[in-house]
């Protein structure tokens, strides 16, 4: 199909964002949520940064405190064999069947502005910035949804506690309220439709079982945005697909005349991230009429097969300008790509 990367990606890195504090360094801007507000194109962006190096043999990790809500700094000693210091994203303790004891940085939420949807200027304070016990390690991979007046912002909540699922709202994207976490630990890649259907609302999401089965995609319903039930497993991985390993919603589904079409990522057993589609029922969303076989978009591009976490292309936000598609993807874990396409190309492809 004719999906075209612009000829300039990445369209946003790590040296267009200043750091919120003189004591970090930004390491990641990517993953954005995407949105069209009073002619302009704005950007949710994840921003990930860490303390700058002191060379003294010690690490300092980023903490939000839970019950103040200020910024601490753990110090580490990096030869502390109670630790495991293999992996620089995160900390793990030697003796626990925990994942990670800490992460070696801190995400939060900055929104950047375009005109034109390409040329993009950063803000250089966070929007939403970690400040409660399920925020302590940061907020991570916005996904903004407008329904009526209001953008409905989900956000992953990093903490001890693990990974939950919050919402905030904001009318005019200078303020904003959070409403609260609206799934449980271990949640992620939540995406809600912009309208109700039937009466009712409805979201993608991916929880991951510690016991059995892969991280795949379902679909919820709610009543009122904050309480959800009647869980389904949408969609599952595929074997030797280039989706066999894990998927996950990436953008609010958009409503076309053949239904709503949703470009989600898959990841294959070699752990390339790549993109595709579903397309689900108008009136029916938990029932699929047509997939990708092949990926829309995988990183094949420099920039996309090399950095903080290589071979990733990960859709999280997209608005629609003059009769094209513009898709914004994170890209390897510190930047953002732009590729353009026709919706009627992409429904073409499924099958």
């Amino acid at each position: 199909m004719d999906i075209k990367r612009y000829e300039f990606n990445p369209i946003i890195t790590c040296r267009d964002a200043e750091p919120s504090n003189k004591n970090f360094e930004v390491i990641g801007v990517f993953n954005p949520g995407a949105a069209e507000y009073e002619g302009e194109t704005v950007l949710a962006v994840r921003v990930a940064e860490r303390f700058k190096d002191s060379g003294d043999g010690h690490i300092k990790i980023p903490v939000v405190d839970g019950e103040s809500g200020l910024l601490k700094a753990l110090d580490i000693d990096k030869g502390d064999m109670t630790y495991d210091f293999s992996d620089s994203r995160v900390i793990r303790k030697r003796e626990s069947s925990h994942d990670f004891a800490y992460l070696t940085s801190m995400s939060h939420i900055r929104l950047a502005r375009s005109k034109d949807g390409v040329n993009f200027k950063i803000e250089d304070r966070p929007f939403i910035f970690p400040k409660n016990k399920y925020e302590s390690f940061g907020v991570e991979d916005p996904r903004i949804t407008k329904i009526e007046d209001s953008y409905y912002i989900t956000c992953s909540a990093v903490s001890q506690y693990g990974i939950v699922t919050a919402l905030s709202v904001t009318t005019d994207f200078r303020s904003y309220k959070r409403l609260g976490n609206i799934f449980g630990t271990e949640n992620k890649d939540v995406v809600i439709f912009p309208e109700k259907i039937n009466g009712r609302y409805f979201a993608l999401n991916r929880p991951v079982s510690k016991s059995t089965g892969d991280p795949v995609i379902w679909i919820s319903e709610s009543e009122d945005l904050i309480h959800w039930g009647n869980h389904q497993v949408l969609a599952g991985t595929r074997k030797n697909f280039w989706d066999s390993k894990k998927i996950g919603a990436g953008i609010p589904p958009i409503k076309t005349g053949s239904g709503w079409l949703e470009l989600y990522h898959g990841v294959d057993d070699q752990e390339h991230y790549s993109m595709g589609a579903l397309l689900l029922d108008s009136s029916c969303p938990s029932k699929i009429i047509a997939r990708s076989e092949k990926p829309i978009l995988k990183p094949q591009e420099n920039y996309e097969t090399e950095g903080f976490f290589s071979n990733v292309v990960f859709p999280c936000g997209a608005v629609e300008k003059q009769n094209q598609l513009y898709i914004y993807y994170g890209i390897s874990d510190n930047s953002i790509g732009l590729a353009t396409a026709k919706v009627e190309d992409i429904l073409n492809t499924l099958v």
